[in-house]
């Protein structure tokens, strides 16, 4: 919806304004609708407004009746008019008929407490000026960011991380302690961004700084989490299954709040096509979906997009991409992250993003499906490889690795071969963090790491391994659902986000809606992965929405031709960019490393396209934000003045 900073002095600070007209102007492409500023002698609010609900009253900073409390907001709360007669009646008064007034009454009326009315996605502030108190909150799922810096005198929070360095006082610079966890996930799943001194605020939080303390620090306190496995309740399977439905159609029937033109980005798989079913039906205007594909057309869903707008009627609009759009755009798309970029789909992500903007303001999309009732292949594929393992310890140690080691080196086998193989058990030591984190999380493994980095890499896979470990009385798909939804999830979001609000759309996740991922959370394991059926109790509950076709299709998860494009010659600038001994690579890898590696995947020898791809991100990143060559890399990777200047 919009874009927030501002900041909070322990003294009074000069300058104040100018600083903060410079970090809502970084957001402009979230809210190129309106802006505005609150400032006293200690707190400094601002706001970029993407206008979607109360078009003419909902200018931000909002201020409550007697101007004590001032609020700065991101995102949408649903049932706003819902808790809106209950807070008039406890006597509030209201100016506008906003969202954002709501959150600002409710917090008078209970404090932090307000936070577990919601139902939606936020991420605000709010000062108290009498108490000289800021508080702070992002919603359950983290859906909407919130990024802040705290140097004991100087409080500034942003949307996005680019804003925080618009203030004179917070200067880019590389957390290197984070680089083995994002070599491998290709993000950094805590609390700390890859910028030292930059943080999260995580989902379920909210934070309080009290600049009345004589030491004044940020208290931060978890209000929600996913809740824990209860005991089997009993429920036969048709009931789960027609409750996972009315949940899901109440979910979306809350999403469909807008005064602008909404639609859907629609993939042509069972998530993103039944929440646009639903909407087909709860709308009686035309529902317009979009649809990205790539010129390559084994990797395009395409097809499959237009199938389903076909079957529900809407107005349908397509983009397709090559390796000049893809490259070309790289660059400028890591700006908007902030950091590297994990994975490639979020190339993808911005450019259907783009068509939509040409039609609507807000889109609806199918992201948190898989976390929830566990769509993705890797979830069984660990299953399966562990029951294989079980069988394969009867074969001597001695010869399992002389195998393992075949299997990963042998010129018998294409790249192909003994990429698929590394993915079995014949290519893993049998523990979770080879079967699972080292199979399916981790481009660079602990080993290659320690030949790349310069210094022994930890770490890891610590914050993923908290979440797992946090559950230990769960099942063990209990688990991997819960740590993803704690970490992978997150980064989706962030993804979401970012490369919608680049194109100054909203994006709605109908799926996480926190009552349905609670609900999801007390589902059997038996009805999520059912007899190889990956959402069985989804499928089944949309079942008469989609052809049956488009339900059991195998799940393609928005795939790229990058391994083809990395061998492609017009490559060749991004392994320029890659050898470059000024960028960020070379101060903290070992480039005989990095140079072999390129060397064995243009050979054919060796498919390192998932390393590259985290090597080409960082380098990138690091020119973008720390070594100051920002401006040969704006125009694409593929621009001329690129090529030349390396």
């Amino acid at each position: 919806m919009c874009g927030v900073a501002g900041f909070v002095t322990t003294t009074p600070a000069s300058g104040s304004v100018v600083n903060l007209g410079r970090m809502t102007e970084a957001l402009r492409h979230r809210g190129p609708d309106d802006f505005g500023f609150y400032h006293d002698e200690w707190a400094h609010l601002g706001h970029r407004r993407l206008s979607i609900i109360d078009l003419a009253g909902g200018h931000q900073p909002i201020t409550n009746e007697t101007s004590t409390l001032w609020i700065t907001y991101n995102g949408e709360i649903y049932n706003h008019a819902e808790l809106r007669p209950a807070l008039e009646q406890a006597g509030h008064r209201y100016r506008t008929r906003s969202d954002t007034e709501t959150i600002l009454h409710a917090y008078e009326q209970h404090g932090a407490d307000c936070l577990a009315l919601f139902r939606g996605m936020f991420a605000f502030a709010i000062w108290d000026s009498r108490q000289r108190r800021l508080f702070c909150a992002r919603d359950r799922l983290g859906i909407k960011p919130f990024y802040y810096y705290w140097d004991g005198r100087l409080f500034a929070f942003a949307s996005e991380i680019k804003a925080l360095f618009e203030h004179p006082s917070i200067s880019p610079a590389l957390d290197d302690q984070l680089l083995p966890e994002v070599l491998a996930f290709g993000y950094a799943s805590g609390d700390r961004a890859l910028f030292r001194g930059i943080r999260k605020l995580m989902p379920g939080h909210h934070l309080t700084l009290d600049l009345n303390e004589s030491n004044p620090q940020p208290r931060i306190e978890r209000y929600w989490d996913v809740p824990a496995p209860a005991a089997s309740e009993d429920l036969d399977r048709r009931a789960w299954i027609a409750e996972t439905r009315r949940r899901l159609e109440e979910a979306v029937r809350m999403r469909l709040m807008s005064d602008v033109p909404l639609g859907m980005f629609l993939s042509g798989g069972v998530d993103s096509s039944a929440i646009a079913a639903l909407l087909k039906r709860f709308t009686s205007s035309p529902v317009k979906t979009f649809a990205v594909g790539y010129r390559e057309a084994p990797f395009s869903e395409l097809s499959y997009a237009a199938r389903v707008a076909r079957a529900i009627g809407t107005e349908h609009y397509e983009t397709t991409i090559g390796l000049e759009d893809f490259f070309g755009a790289l660059p400028r798309l890591i700006w908007h992250e902030d950091e590297p970029i994990a994975w490639p789909s979020s190339v993808s992500l911005y450019f259907v993003s783009k068509l939509a903007a040409e039609q609507v303001k807000v889109v609806l999309t199918g992201e948190g499906s898989d976390e929830l009732f566990g769509g993705y292949e890797r979830y069984r594929w660990y299953f399966l490889n562990q029951r294989a393992a079980s069988a394969y310890r009867v074969v001597p140690a001695r010869l399992r690795r002389w195998i393992r080691s075949q299997g990963a080196t042998s010129r018998l086998l294409g790249p192909t071969l003994r990429r698929k193989l590394r993915h079995t058990v014949l290519g893993r030591d049998g523990t979770f963090q080879s079967l699972f984190l080292d199979n399916f999380y981790g481009a660079f493994s602990c080993e290659e790491q320690e030949q790349l980095i310069r210094t022994a890499p930890t770490g890891m896979y610590e914050n993923f391994l908290d979440h797992w470990n946090a559950r230990p009385e769960a099942s063990t798909l209990g688990r991997m659902l819960y740590a993803d939804q704690k970490t992978y999830l997150v980064e989706l979001l962030m993804k979401q986000d970012q490369m919608s609000m680049a194109c100054s759309i909203e994006s709605r996740v109908p799926f996480l809606d926190h009552t349905l991922v609670e609900f999801a959370a007390r589902i059997p394991d038996r009805l999520k992965l059912s007899g190889g059926i990956q959402k069985y109790v989804l499928k089944k509950a949309v079942a008469d929405l989609l052809p049956r076709a488009i339900i059991h299709r195998k799940k393609m998860g928005f795939p790229t031709p990058l391994r083809q494009w990395l061998l492609d010659p017009r490559a060749e600038p991004l392994y320029a960019a890659l050898r470059s001994r000024d960028g960020l690579l070379a101060s903290h890898l070992d480039m005989r490393e990095v140079d072999a590696l390129i060397q064995r995947h243009r050979s054919g020898a060796e498919d390192a396209t998932d390393r590259i791809w985290r090597l080409v991100n960082l380098q990138l990143w690091g020119d973008l934000f720390l070594t100051g060559r920002r401006d040969q890399w704006w125009n694409g990777l593929g621009a001329r003045e690129a090529v030349s200047s390396v």
